[in-house]
Formats: structure tokens, C-alpha cells, sequence
């Protein structure tokens, strides 16, 4: 990737490193480097925006992504470019603040280099806002044997996997193939996993049955299969037992109690000897820090994520900051990490920026304080749970807030009128739009 020289002057630090030469700086501004153009990323160019800093965002892809719909682009509710907007649409309102496709591979913190796809960057602050991966918990054959949910190709590799399987299905004579063909099984409880499933029966009942009347389409079964013994474990257990009898109403198969061992061909076998024929696994069984983190060379936490002080930046190293997903610290609801979730990420990149101004002005820094707005879960049409400001709700007026929220939260008006005139026309036609085979639907993510 060619990397334009946007600065006047080149790092000593870097020039003394033999063989690395950095990307040139442009002003005698403190420099801050962001990586990562998510929730968080953009947190702390907007807290930047009218400081003395030049502010240099990076990121592997060229756009942000609203991940809470992602799972609408993998059963064709959405198109893709409707929950993502680019990067530099976003940045260029912000004075001083840059933007740059690339993919970091590592951080030298001694001599306070990024290192990435093109040349090393140098920085004066560096906040780490990278995300979270899956977490296949030790088993990395996992990914080569199910579909993921975190980013656009995958959704869209999914969403052409699902319809690949009804076509598939619709030409095969093997009754047994057949069922494996119409067997979806998404592995995890949580939000996503519950989201997926609902939106899955949804699409199997009231969409792919009029578009494969030569199909048995009751044969079809979307199987949520749980480690544990509740859906929704961070939610309240009345929202836990709404959500579980939704599910069921829908014809959602739910399984407690079913650790998944191995995902081998079409065979997914759990621990203590059961297995079940499915072309189509998911996982979403759980999230850990992004994979970068690993390369710090710092304290992990629980989820192989960064241990942060309370300030948010590495221990000993005030200049170094890592929000969201990629930070393990304590302090929610007691001794609990901070969830896994945007409202996290944004405030706590709104609280590093924050505490880079104060270094800049030798004040002190502050520690986080999270100002908790709640979850929720959506789980089909006309169905959520709602978990915030206190309100505990399910049903209508939970699905209501739900779609309230996500629609205010995406990024440009565009988007919002896409994804509100999508939801009408699915409401009310009971039909999905986005129903293309545009990948090839593998399973090598």
C-alpha cells in the first residue's frame, strides 16, 4: 500500500532504528495515532477535535461499521453499505485529524513506533481501539469450521452460505443431505446469538418458504446451542425466560447444556458424546480482545484482553492508551470487567482523550467512570428485551425502544433512511430485500 508523505520532518526516534524508516510528521503538534475507526476510535478524534494535536486514525478497512445490525446484512434485512459509512467522511470534519487504510501489525513502545501494512508510524500518544476477535477458547480449528459475525464479508459470506443451502436443498434427492442442508446451528447464548437465530427463523418462515414451495420447508431447524443454562446471561432472569419462550414460539430449537467439542465437515460434535449434522455453523460463542494486544507484550486479563489502570492507559506507560474491547479493567456493577459493548468504548475513548489533554497541560489524569445506559436484545419481529435507565420491558414497546436506539445511533442520514425504509417495507411485507449469493460461501474465514 503506497503511503503518501502528509508531514515535513522524520522522526529521529525512528530514523535511529536501522532499517525502519517512519512515516514523516507534518507539524511540531503532538502527534496521536489511532487504531481503529470503531465506537471507541472515533470517541477520541471527536473529544480531539479543537486541540492543539494532529490526530492520525488507522484502520484495516476504509469505513466504520455498526456492528449491532450486522447480523440483519447476514440474513439479508440490510445491505452492507447501509451500516457502514467511510472513515473519511467521518474524520474530515475534525481539524488536524487524518485518516489511513492499513493494518497494524505490532507497536515498538521504546522507541514509540506503530508499525503497519506500509511504514512504520511514529507517535507522541497512541490509543489502541483495535476491537475484539472471536474466541474459540483454545480450539483455532473452529474458524476454519464455522462462520463468524464480525465484519461485513463475513456477514455477507453467511448470508450467501444460507441461501447457497436452500438452493443446494432444493436439488437434492437424499432426504439425510437434505436435513443437514436445512440445519442452521449458531453456538451461543448471547445477544448476538439470539438475535441470529430469531432473525433466521423469521427469514426461514415468512421469506424462503414462498421462494422454495418445492421444499418441506418445517424440515428446516435453526438450533441455538448454549455452553450454559440460560440465554442472555447478563440480563435480568425475567428478560432471560421472555426471550427463552420467543425463541420457542418461533421454533427456535434451544439447547443447555452443549459445549461444542468440533465442527468437522457437516458434523458438530459436543462434549460428552452427542452430535448433530449441519452444514451451517455459526459461532458466537464468545468474543476475546483483538489479536494485537497479544503482541504488546503487557498483563492480560480474562478474554486476552490488555489489563489497563484505572486512568486507561498501560501501567508505566501514561502515553499508551487501550479502550474498549482490547482493555480488561475493573469496576462495573463491583469487581466485574466493563463489558464488551459500545457504550463502553465510547465514553471510555471520550475519558482517554481527555487525559491526554490533561498530560499536555501537566494536570493529572482521572480514572474511568462509566455511566451505564443498559442493554437490549432483539428477538424478531415485534419481540426484545430492554434492560436500561432503570425500565425493564419486553415485547412491543421493547422492540420499539430497540429500533428507536439503533436507528438514532447510525452514522449519517443516509443510513438512517435506508435502514428505516427497510424495516418498513420488511414489516409490512414480511419479505427481505437482500436476498444475493454474492460470495463464495466457505467456510474458510
Amino acid at each position: 500500500m503506497a503511503i503518501i508523505d502528509l508531514d515535513t520532518h522524520t522522526d529521529e526516534r525512528a530514523a535511529s532504528a536501522p532499517g525502519i524508516t517512519a512515516a514523516p510528521r507534518r507539524s511540531g503538534r503532538p502527534r496521536v495515532v489511532v487504531v481503529g475507526a470503531g465506537f471507541g476510535g472515533l470517541s477520541v478524534a471527536r473529544a480531539l477535535a479543537r486541540a492543539e494535536v494532529d490526530v492520525l486514525v488507522l484502520d484495516r478497512n476504509n469505513y466504520h461499521g455498526f456492528w449491532p445490525l450486522l447480523y440483519q446484512v447476514a440474513t439479508a434485512g440490510l445491505e452492507p453499505e447501509s451500516i457502514a459509512y467511510p472513515a473519511r467522511a467521518i474524520l474530515r470534519q475534525y481539524p488536524r485529524t487524518n485518516f489511513r487504510m492499513a493494518e497494524v501489525s505490532g507497536v515498538d513502545l521504546e522507541r514509540r513506533l506503530v508499525h503497519t501494512s506500509g511504514q512504520p508510524i511514529e507517535y507522541d500518544y497512541l490509543v489502541l481501539a483495535a476491537g475484539s476477535a472471536n474466541n474459540y477458547f483454545g480450539n483455532e480449528q473452529l474458524a476454519d469450521q464455522t462462520f463468524g459475525m464480525k465484519d461485513i464479508d463475513e456477514a455477507e459470506r453467511l448470508r450467501s452460505q444460507v441461501l447457497l443451502a436452500f438452493e443446494r436443498a432444493s436439488q437434492e434427492a437424499d432426504p439425510a443431505r437434505r436435513a443437514t442442508l436445512l440445519t442452521f446451528v449458531i453456538v451461543g447464548g448471547g445477544p448476538t446469538g439470539v438475535e441470529l437465530a430469531g432473525a433466521f427463523a423469521e427469514l426461514i418462515r415468512h421469506v424462503l418458504r414462498k421462494d422454495y414451495p418445492m421444499l418441506d420447508v418445517a424440515q428446516a431447524r435453526v438450533i441455538l446451542v448454549e455452553a450454559g443454562d440460560r440465554v442472555l446471561a447478563s440480563f435480568p432472569a425475567k428478560l432471560q425466560r421472555a426471550a427463552l419462550r420467543r425463541l420457542r414460539a418461533m421454533g427456535v430449537e434451544v439447547r443447555f447444556g452443549a459445549a461444542v467439542q468440533s465442527v468437522a465437515g457437516d458434523t458438530v460434535a459436543f462434549k460428552g458424546g452427542d452430535a448433530l449434522a449441519s452444514s451451517t455453523v455459526v459461532w458466537a460463542a464468545g468474543v476475546r480482545g483483538a489479536r494485537l494486544g497479544d503482541r504488546l507484550g503487557a498483563e492480560m486479563g480474562r478474554g486476552a484482553r490488555v489489563k489497563i489502570a484505572p486512568t486507561l492507559n498501560l501501567p508505566g506507560r501514561p502515553e499508551v492508551f487501550v479502550i474498549g474491547d482490547m482493555a480488561y479493567l475493573e469496576g462495573y456493577k463491583g469487581s466485574q470487567a466493563y463489558p464488551m459493548v459500545a457504550p463502553v468504548a465510547i465514553q471510555q475513548g471520550a475519558q482517554a482523550a481527555r487525559n491526554i489533554l490533561a498530560q499536555l497541560a501537566d494536570q493529572p489524569m482521572r480514572a474511568f467512570r462509566y455511566r451505564d445506559k443498559g442493554q437490549m436484545a432483539t428477538i424478531g419481529r415485534r419481540a426484545a428485551v430492554f434492560d436500561a435507565f432503570g425500565v425493564r420491558l419486553s415485547g412491543f414497546l421493547a422492540w420499539a425502544g430497540w429500533l428507536f436506539v439503533h436507528l438514532i445511533e447510525l452514522i449519517g442520514f443516509r443510513n438512517r433512511v435506508v435502514v428505516l425504509a427497510n424495516w418498513v417495507y420488511n414489516y409490512f411485507t414480511y419479505d427481505r430485500g437482500v436476498r444475493l449469493i454474492t460470495s463464495d460461501a466457505t467456510r474458510k474465514q
